[in-house]
C-alpha cells in the first residue's frame, strides 16, 4: 500500500480550492446588489398645478369656440329674418310686372276715339285673354263649379232653391272663385239645389 507524499497532498488541496473558487465565481452572479432604475413615468408626470393650468386653458378654448358658434348662429338667424321679410314685401313683384301690360292694354283701348262696338269688344276679349295668361303663369286658377257637387271648402252658398237638379248640386254661379296653387283665395258664390218638398 502506497502512502501519499506531502507534495501529492498539497496538489490535491490546491485542486479542491480551485474548484471551490470556480463555483463561487459563477458568471452572472452580482457581487453587490444594484438598485432598480426609477420609472420614466415617475420622472415625466406633471404636477397637479400644471394639469390644472392645462384644463383651464382647454376650458377657455371651448368657451371661446362656443361663443363664436353662437354669434354665427345669431347672424344666420338675422339674415334669414331679413330674407323672409324681403320675400314677403316683394313676393308680388313679378305678378305686378305682368299685370302692368294688362293695364296698358286697357288704357290704350280708352284712348281710341269713335271706336265701334265690335272693335271695343274685340279689344276687351284680347285684354281678357292676356289677363288669363298672367293668371295661368302664376297658378291662379278660377273656380267655376256649375253642375258640380257643393263643396263648402271652395264654394259659398248664397241661396238654396228647389229644382229638378240633384240635391246639393250647384245650379248657378253668381261669382267665380279662385285658387292660388291649391289655396282658395276667393270662394265661388253659388246657388245650390235642394230636394222638392212633398205636397201633402
Amino acid at each position: 500500500m502506497m502512502q501519499e507524499t506531502p507534495d501529492a497532498r498539497t496538489a490535491d488541496l490546491n485542486q479542491q480550492e480551485g474548484l471551490a473558487g470556480e463555483l463561487t465565481e459563477q458568471p452572472g452572479a452580482p457581487e453587490t446588489p444594484q438598485q432598480a432604475p426609477e420609472s420614466p413615468a415617475a420622472e415625466t408626470m406633471p404636477s397637479p398645478e400644471v394639469l390644472l393650468k392645462r384644463a383651464e386653458l382647454a376650458a377657455q378654448e371651448h368657451h371661446d369656440a362656443w361663443l363664436r358658434a353662437r354669434a354665427e348662429a345669431d347672424n344666420i338667424r338675422k339674415r334669414a329674418q331679413v330674407d323672409i321679410a324681403s320675400a314677403h314685401k316683394f313676393a308680388a313683384e313679378s305678378f305686378a310686372t305682368e299685370m302692368l301690360a294688362v293695364k296698358d292694354s286697357l288704357e290704350a283701348a280708352l284712348v281710341v276715339e269713335n271706336a265701334s262696338v265690335e272693335s271695343m269688344k274685340s279689344g276687351v276679349e284680347l285684354t281678357l285673354k292676356q289677363l288669363r295668361s298672367v293668371f295661368e303663369k302664376f297658378s291662379l286658377v278660377e273656380i267655376d263649379p256649375a253642375g258640380q257637387k257643393f263643396d263648402p271648402h271652395r264654394h259659398q252658398a248664397i241661396s238654396v232653391v228647389e229644382c229638378e237638379a240633384e240635391p246639393n248640386t250647384v245650379v248657378q254661379v253668381l261669382q267665380k272663385g279662385y285658387l292660388l296653387h291649391d289655396r282658395v283665395v276667393r270662394p265661388a258664390l253659388v246657388t245650390v239645389a235642394k230636394a222638392k218638398s212633398v205636397e201633402s
